[in-house]
């Protein structure tokens, strides 16, 4: 919602900068004119030969300039760019040893001893002293520009007067050609031209931001608006919206990523304040966290703030702000990015690229281009979702996997051996799962398309299997969280860590395994020291964040009694895996046995009679028959079954109940 503070002036509209060299403005003649007037009647340089050194005479207009030395032609002043035209004589002359290397000598000599081939600020204020400024004025003028983040000092511990200044080199370019050179700007601050953003109108937004979105830039133009924040998952087109924000306005975009207030920050302040661009802000701070902007002086215009979903951010440059949440990206507009990206095949294939892929806009502009070329090398000229899916696989994950671990998916010809219970709802959970996005339009209450289930049962009992197998079903990727790299035993880091995995897993829309969950999801308890408090605070972090998660989570305990009740209420599927009877049993033997295995049928239902086994101890035992199998060059036979089930056996301490057959055959 619009803020109620009261508008903040703002400069006028800054005229775009010139893009030849004709329209340049020489300000360096009279800066020239000056400095030569100056070392020609001071009495302490007019008859000094180091003052007035030969060259200068091609300044003097006495012979032909130089190609190599001809005065910057500098495109700026208050009708190129937001600078005062004394402003802009100083940073002039601080720049000069930027085109001409000889004024390094010159400026060394004129303020000798102090060692520097830069300009100092007495030297500046005395070659610029005229009857309408004196040294002194000068002198303050110079820290003014500085604050600005238009000069930098080199040796602030030293006397003002000593103090050598420089101008930035994006601030240089900037001044001396009206536009920012890519190239020179540090690491945290981006350029990015009004030309590679779309039109304000054909950026894909919520009804509630389409509502509001169209109005931003008169509120801008007027001062009624010092700042626009935008929310959002990452990839949702946040900085796409304030590029096309900054494109209608006819500026380009000058993006800060970084800690705010550091040296980039005040960079970022500098070409702000005298640049035709759009500052832009991109934040991310953790829950319950508050991200403070500094100052920028100078700086008149509105400032654009990129933030995620949670945490927040405050400072004067965000009086008044207004704030738009971008939301997910819809089905009709999904399938929009897409035929506008790539040539989609027939009908079947777009409803299933848009229906299983549920990505952002930003990944869909990343995926289409790789879908495309995939496609391509196939020989074929329209994607399919098998390009589709091998495309999300190249995106940008290494956020994610940092805090978790990407596992096989179970093929669908391969599915888990499940009693007749857990069948029904690990079925109903793909249902949930393949249309929980048109079930947000259909249900009420504020439904959204995340999908929370809770596989519970003892050890071996299938519960990974299955989140494997229903990952292949659904066509996404799964990845296993890495409890020891999500927990952190400072205060706060947990919970900033389980937001970035979250967050990154419903971009990418990927299926996320929480293995062994009541490791996080314990039950509160009464607080009795600061341990249980923060203990009790990540709880209810996990809590409120499930609630607004919108990808699928799959968590997993064999101690569902440990899990504190509130989650279990949140949970959409609930599928309870319990050991196997001796039927079941007897499937995971003939699924994990060679097809070509040799275990008598009597032998076969005798073991899954007897041996109270779980799937995965039965895996197990199956694969170390295998073992014996390979070690004697046969097929797997009644030896090799019986002898692996009762190693087995011996693994867990328990007396096998298989006969012995060897003495009973004897």
């Amino acid at each position: 919602m619009l803020t109620t503070h009261p508008a903040r002036p703002t400069a006028d509209p800054v005229e775009r900068p010139p893009t030849n060299a004709d329209d340049a403005v020489p300000l360096s003649r009279d800066l020239l004119d000056r400095i030569l007037r100056r070392l020609a009647e001071s009495p302490h340089t007019a008859s000094d030969p180091a003052a007035n050194p030969p060259w200068l005479d091609d300044y003097r207009g006495h012979r032909t300039v130089p190609a190599d030395h001809k005065p910057a032609q500098i495109p700026f002043g208050t009708h190129r760019l937001a600078l005062d035209p004394a402003d802009a004589l100083l940073l002039t002359a601080a720049g000069l040893i930027e085109e001409d290397v000889r004024f390094g000598a010159l400026f060394a000599h004129l303020q000798d001893p102090l060692p520097s081939r830069r300009p100092c600020v007495g030297l500046l204020g005395w070659l610029l002293a005229d009857d309408s400024r004196t040294a002194a004025e000068l002198t303050d003028r110079v820290q003014d520009v500085a604050a600005r983040g238009l000069l930098h000092v080199d040796n602030p511990g030293d006397p003002r007067s000593e103090w050598v200044v420089r101008v930035p080199v994006p601030v240089w370019d900037l001044l001396r050609t009206g536009r920012i050179r890519p190239g020179s700007l540090p690491a945290g601050l981006t350029h990015r031209p009004r030309t590679g953003f779309p039109a304000l109108d054909a950026v894909v937004l919520a009804p509630e931001a389409a509502a509001v979105v169209p109005r931003l830039p008169a509120l801008m133009r007027d001062g009624s608006l010092a700042a626009v924040v935008v929310r959002g998952m990452a990839g949702s087109g946040r900085t796409t919206l304030l590029g096309s924000l900054a494109a209608t306005l006819d500026r380009d975009l000058l993006v800060y990523d970084g800690q705010p207030g550091d040296d980039a920050w005040r960079l970022f302040g500098a070409l702000a304040s005298i640049g035709n661009v759009l500052p832009v802000v991109r934040c991310a701070p953790a829950p319950g966290e508050t991200v403070t902007l500094p100052p920028l002086p100078g700086v008149e215009q509105p400032v654009g703030v990129v933030l995620g979903r949670t945490g927040g951010v405050t400072g004067d440059v965000l009086e008044p702000a207004l704030t738009v949440a971008l939301g997910a990206c819809g089905a009709a507009d999904r399938r929009g990015l897409w035929q506008s990206l790539a040539a989609v095949g027939d009908a079947a294939a777009q409803d299933a690229i848009v229906d299983r892929f549920l990505l952002t806009p930003g990944d869909i502009h990343r995926a289409a281009p790789v879908a495309l070329a995939a496609a391509r090398a196939a020989g074929r000229t329209a994607l399919t979702p098998a390009d589709v899916a091998a495309a999300t696989r190249t995106l940008n994950r290494q956020s994610l996997e940092l805090l978790s671990r990407p596992l096989d998916p179970l093929p669908t010809t391969d599915p888990p051996v499940l009693s007749g219970a857990a069948e029904a709802e690990l079925h109903t959970l793909v249902l949930r799962c393949r249309h929980r996005e048109r079930l947000t339009t259909l249900a009420r209450g504020g439904l959204n398309r995340g999908v929370r289930a809770l596989f519970s049962g003892p050890s071996g009992t299938g519960k990974t299997l299955a989140a494997r197998h229903l990952a292949a079903t659904l066509g996404l990727d799964v990845f296993r969280v890495d409890l020891a790299a999500v927990v952190n035993k400072y205060i706060g880091e947990t919970e900033r860590n389980l937001d970035r995995l979250l967050g990154r897993a419903e971009e990418l829309d990927v299926l996320l395994l929480l293995d062994e969950g009541d490791a996080l999801m314990a039950r509160r308890t009464d607080v009795g020291s600061a341990n249980d408090r923060y203990a009790n605070l990540e709880t209810n972090f996990l809590l409120q964040r499930l609630e607004t998660f919108e990808g699928v989570v799959v968590v997993t305990t064999n101690a569902g009694n440990r899990i504190d009740p509130a989650f279990l209420r949140r949970m959409d599927v609930t599928v309870d895996f319990v050991p196997p009877d001796a039927g079941l049993r007897h499937k995971l033997w003939s699924a994990h046995l060679p097809v070509d295995h040799r275990v008598g049928p009597a032998v076969l239902a005798d073991t899954a009679r007897r041996c109270d086994l779980t799937g995965g101890q039965i895996r197990n035992a199956a694969l170390h028959a295998i073992l014996r199998s390979l070690g004697n060059g046969t097929p797997v036979g009644d030896e090799d079954l019986t002898e692996a089930v009762r190693r087995e056996y011996r693994r867990t301490g328990a007396t096998c109940p298989l006969p012995d057959r060897t003495r009973a055959g004897a």
